[in-house]
C-alpha cells in the first residue's frame, strides 16, 4: 500500500490503519506543522517524526506503546529518591529548554530529530496552552526534563533527556503518579524502548490505542 501525500486540508489525514508495516507505522508524508495540522494528528493517533533533510512523515505504530498511572513501575531505589528529592522538579517553566535539550546530541546518536521547524512548532502548540514540559533541576542547572502535548486525559510524550541519574524517570513520575500536568490518564510513548519497559510501559494494538484516546480526550487546551 503506498504512503499517503497529504493535501491542503490540516485535518484530513488517512485511517491509520493504512500504514504500512515496514516501516511500522509509517502513514502519510507531506503538509506542514502548523497546529491546527498537529492536534488533527494527536486526535486520531498520529505524529509526526523525520530526519533532516527528509520531508515531513507521519506515523501510526502498531503495537503502541503506553504508560498508565496503574502500569508505572517505581523501582525501590527510585522510590527513595522520590521520598527524599535532590532534584527540583517544575512544570512548564522553561519549555524551550527542555526541547533544546531534548534536541542536543547523545553519546549513541550522530543526529536528531529534533529539527529547528519542530522545535518552533511544539513552541508554538506551548504558548497555544497544547504542549508541556517538565524541568528537572538541581540547583539552577537543568538536567532533565519531558515534553509533549496533553490533550483532555492523554499526554503524547514527545521526548525525554537526562543529564544526571533518575532525571527523566522522575519527570515521568511526576506526570503520571503526582499529575502534575493535570489529570492524566494514559501517556503516549510512540515506540518501545528499555528504558520506558523498565517504567512499566506496555505494549498495545494500535486499534484498542485508538478507541482509548477517542474516549479519553476532550476539546480543551490544558
Amino acid at each position: 500500500m503506498p504512503v499517503y501525500v497529504l493535501g491542503d486540508d490540516p485535518t484530513h489525514f488517512p485511517d491509520p490503519a493504512q500504514a504500512v508495516d515496514d516501516p511500522n507505522g509509517l502513514l502519510a508524508v507531506g503538509g506542514d506543522l502548523s497546529p491546527e495540522r498537529l492536534l488533527a494528528a494527536y486526535r486520531q493517533g498520529i505524529f509526526p517524526w523525520y530526519s533532516p533533510g527528509d520531508p515531513i512523515l507521519w506515523w501510526s505504530p502498531d503495537p503502541r506503546t503506553v504508560i498508565s498511572p496503574e502500569s508505572l513501575h517505581i523501582s525501590r531505589s527510585l522510590a527513595k529518591w522520590h521520598r527524599k528529592p535532590r532534584y527540583e522538579l517544575t512544570s512548564n517553566q522553561d519549555f524551550a529548554a527542555v526541547v533544546a535539550g531534548c534536541a542536543a546530541p547523545r553519546a549513541n546518536q550522530s543526529g536528531t530529530w529534533i529539527v529547528p521547524e519542530m522545535q518552533e512548532a511544539y513552541l508554538r502548540l506551548h504558548q497555544l496552552g497544547y504542549a508541556h514540559s517538565v524541568e528537572v533541576w538541581r540547583g539552577d542547572e537543568l538536567v532533565g526534563g519531558l515534553y509533549g502535548v496533553r490533550l483532555g486525559r492523554v499526554f503524547f510524550g514527545e521526548s525525554m533527556f537526562s543529564r544526571a541519574p533518575n532525571a527523566s524517570k522522575l519527570a515521568l513520575v511526576y506526570v503520571l503518579r503526582d499529575q502534575a500536568l493535570g489529570p492524566i490518564e494514559l501517556l503516549d510513548c510512540q515506540f518501545t524502548t528499555p528504558h520506558l519497559l523498565s517504567m512499566g510501559a506496555t505494549e498495545w494494538p494500535r486499534t484498542r490505542f485508538l478507541a482509548t484516546i477517542k474516549h479519553l480526550i476532550v476539546d480543551c487546551a490544558t
